[in-house]
């Protein structure tokens, strides 16, 4: 409850600041230098083109400012003082930008020795005309005037009618105008929205995730609802990760159709989104290193452990969290930043260490079952690792393909394919959830399920098949009695002394 007050406390706070989606806002960002230029990045996103001229960029109040120092190097008589040069060019044509001084270093300003070898403006941006469109890279001139501190840009559109991924730079070339800063907006719009063209396709997905969601949910409510009185504490988790599964994809979808409809993406609503994600994700994976120690179907608690696995489930909430909202929150451009190396390592590391425990946990539940010679629980837990397992060798393959994707398309010119990267392990996410619920769906044997000495076990199973109706319903006397009867059948199976071995192992 404290968590949870403490989140709602912090979303209150940070719901002031507003972070505008394909609206780029720009607020004093100082200029960098690179090479022989000043520049600063004003955005890149994959746009789709459109007859009717709904796909543009647009330029609003864009005020370039200079330092006190470089306007008093003018008088309030000379006429341009300063150039600032807006580029927009399609990543197709970024070849077309800049040139080679002397056949090595790479220069983005025409320089006198380049003037004669290129036959560009002293002073200005290298460019030359796309073989497509001569007029593209797009350049727009902004002048200082006298001894004046800023310089307005036009207000102008920019038509799009090509579909690609666009860059925007603002560059100066005069050394007079180091410590150069920017203030107005962009505003970037395809024909739909102004949803950045990689996110698009994910609006529609995640209207199909909510619905398989809600189909599986209400088919595992119908099932949970009619056998309440059956349900073990392991479908109440099942059922926990399902409603944040629906809830999760729903508030994805909405976030992105408040972002598409307006060009506003609140901070404290994709914040909240990533939060119930992380939770979603934690969860999901505590269950599943749950199932595979054999929680409420072999052992009625996890004893010792549970200290130790919900340590594990805070560090993996924190991890997951901390490299959501990086990825997620305030996500403007296509090409975003890259998230840095400390947040994606140790959600990494905690992803493989989960792995290795839950299968370890897995071939010593395999073992106890065998030696119990429960067949019906060893067959789904057998169905089970086959699942595990088939999922790590995709996981482990859809990784490699990643890398692959990423590393050959260094200025994601496959923009238009990219979601799917995104989205496959949502997808791979809710397969196995359904395979967990269909092998521990709610049922009028559902206590077959649970933790109970293997002369009860077998009796219940039998009692199971060969009955139906209320007597085929196990009552919690019965339960009561199997709990107490569990440490006396599974000493007699090990040992005393080899149950307190294991018991110390795990």
């Amino acid at each position: 409850m404290g968590f949870a007050l403490l989140l709602l406390a912090t979303a209150a706070v940070i719901g002031f600041v507003e972070v505008e989606g394909s609206i780029h806002t720009y607020e004093y960002d100082s200029f960098k230098e690179v090479g022989n230029a000043f520049l600063i990045s004003g955005g890149s996103e994959g746009i789709v083109s459109s007859g009717g001229g709904s796909s543009f960029i647009r330029f609003r109040n864009i005020t370039f400012w200079r330092t006190t120092e470089a306007a008093e190097q003018h008088s309030s008589m000379e006429h341009s003082t300063g150039l600032v040069q807006a580029i927009i060019f399609e990543a197709a044509d970024r070849d077309n930008i800049g040139g080679s001084a002397y056949g090595g270093q790479k220069s983005i300003c025409c320089t006198p020795d380049l003037a004669k070898l290129e036959g560009c403006r002293q002073g200005e941006v290298i460019r030359r005309p796309s073989s497509v469109n001569p007029e593209w890279p797009i350049t727009i001139n902004t002048h200082f005037s006298a001894n004046f501190l800023f310089a307005t840009m036009d207000t102008r559109d920019i038509p799009i009618t090509k579909t690609g991924m666009y860059n925007l730079f603002f560059i100066s070339c005069d050394p007079k105008l180091r410590g150069l800063r920017i203030t107005g907006k962009t505003y970037w719009k395809n024909p739909d929205g102004y949803l950045p063209g990689r996110m698009g396709p994910l609006m529609n997905f995640y209207v199909f995730m909510s619905v398989a969601y809600l189909v599986l949910g209400v088919m595992w409510f119908s099932q949970y609802m009619r056998f309440w009185k059956d349900v073990l504490p392991l479908q109440n988790w099942i059922s926990l990760v399902i409603a944040l599964g629906l809830f999760e994809m729903t508030l994805w979808y909405f976030e992105y159709l408040n972002f598409n409809s307006t060009g506003i993406r609140p901070v404290w609503i994709t914040t909240w989104v990533v939060t119930v994600g992380a939770a979603r994700k934690t969860i999901s994976r505590l269950l599943i290193l749950s199932v595979s120690m054999g929680y409420g179907v072999v052992r009625p608690t996890l004893g010792g452990l549970t200290s130790k696995v919900l340590l594990l489930g805070v560090t993996y909430f924190l991890a997951s969290e901390l490299l959501d909202i990086a990825e997620n929150v305030g996500t403007i451009n296509d090409i975003s930043g890259k998230t840095r190396l400390f947040l994606v390592l140790p959600d990494a590391f905690l992803d493989a260490f989960l792995i290795l425990w839950i299968f370890t946990s897995l071939s010593r539940t395999l073992e106890k079952l065998q030696a119990r010679r429960s067949s019906m629980k060893l067959e789904i837990y057998r169905k089970f690792t086959n699942a595990l397992a088939v999922c790590v060798i995709t996981s482990v393959a859809w990784i490699a393909y990643e890398v692959y994707f990423k590393a050959t398309d260094p200025f994601s010119e496959r923009w238009q394919s990219a979601w799917i990267i995104t989205v496959f392990w949502d997808i791979l996410a809710f397969a196995l959830l359904c395979v967990i619920c269909y092998l521990w769906g709610p049922s009028q044997s559902s206590q077959r399920y649970a933790y109970a000495g293997e002369a009860d076990a077998d009796d219940e199973e039998a009692q199971s098949l060969t009955k139906g109706g209320n007597e085929g319903n196990i009552g919690l006397s019965k339960l009561e009695r199997n709990e107490r009867n569990f440490d006396e059948v599974d000493d007699s199976i090990y040992g005393i002394e080899g149950g307190v071995e294991e018991d110390k192992r795990e």
